[in-house]
């Protein structure tokens, strides 16, 4: 080595990593960079050697068992295939390879917010009707005997019930409406209307949430470098499959 050199390296400065700050004392010693090498290799060679163990099981003597074989059987000597039940549905399919996750979240939460309002309103008008009524009439001593409600309201006897749309009889005559049985039985009829766009709407709701379910999943499916997650349970047309995830530690 020449002369230069030596002096050259004589005047280097060693370098120093620094130390844990007294304020961080209580964490321990400050991780280096030697250290997450170390941790990191151990990590990348622990990963390679699964996948290596997987591969090799997978290959290993594969005509003694294979996991298909649950889900296919041999009867007289030709081979078929169990029938599974669809775990989408055509609309579902529909729907997940022509719109995007956005546009979904944005559908279900239209739908969840209509089905919030209809079962406002009908939440109200059954209030409305079952509140009993602590209405207190006062008469002269004697004619509570014979005292008509509907002849001191001035209504039919059908509407006394009623909290809400209880015309009196002048009303009904000066505006030639239908019998109140036909009133009623329309009245009816509409909250039946109600109902039932109500249950569609919720089942549209279900089928939307599930969708969204399956759309996340298949997107973080296809984040998975090393390992692919266990599959505990297959998806349905009503649910989304469920799949455990290994763990990995984060930076």
């Amino acid at each position: 080595m020449s002369s230069w050199r030596k002096a050259a390296k004589a005047n280097q400065k060693t370098h120093k990593e620094r130390h844990q700050p007294d304020s961080r004392k209580h964490l321990g010693l400050l991780e280096k960079k030697k250290d997450y090498k170390k941790r990191a290799d151990d990590y990348h060679e622990k990963g390679a050697t699964l996948k290596l163990l997987r591969k090799r099981t997978l290959d290993k003597n594969p005509d003694e068992f294979y996991f298909h074989m649950i889900n296919s059987r041999v009867k007289d000597g030709e081979h078929h295939e169990l029938e599974k039940e669809d775990e989408h549905t055509p609309e579902q399919v529909k729907l997940m390879q022509t719109q995007s996750l956005k546009y979904v979240n944005m559908k279900r939460t239209i739908e969840t917010r209509r089905i919030q309002r209809l079962q406002s309103q009908l939440h109200m008008t059954e209030v409305a009707d079952s509140t009993p009524n602590t209405h207190i009439f006062f008469v002269d001593k004697g004619e509570e005997k014979n005292f008509d409600i509907a002849r001191r309201l001035d209504t039919h006897p059908a509407l006394v019930n009623r909290k809400s749309n209880r015309p009196r009889l002048a009303d009904i005559a000066h505006m030639n409406l239908p019998e109140v049985e036909e009133v009623m039985k329309s009245t009816k009829k509409l909250k039946q209307k109600t109902y039932n766009e109500l249950a569609k709407r919720i089942e549209r709701e279900k089928q939307l949430t599930v969708v969204q379910q399956k759309i996340e999943l298949k997107r973080h499916l296809k984040n998975t470098k090393v390992m692919k997650p266990k599959k505990i349970r297959r998806g349905t047309a009503t649910s989304a499959p469920i799949f455990k995830f290994q763990f990995q530690r984060k930076k």
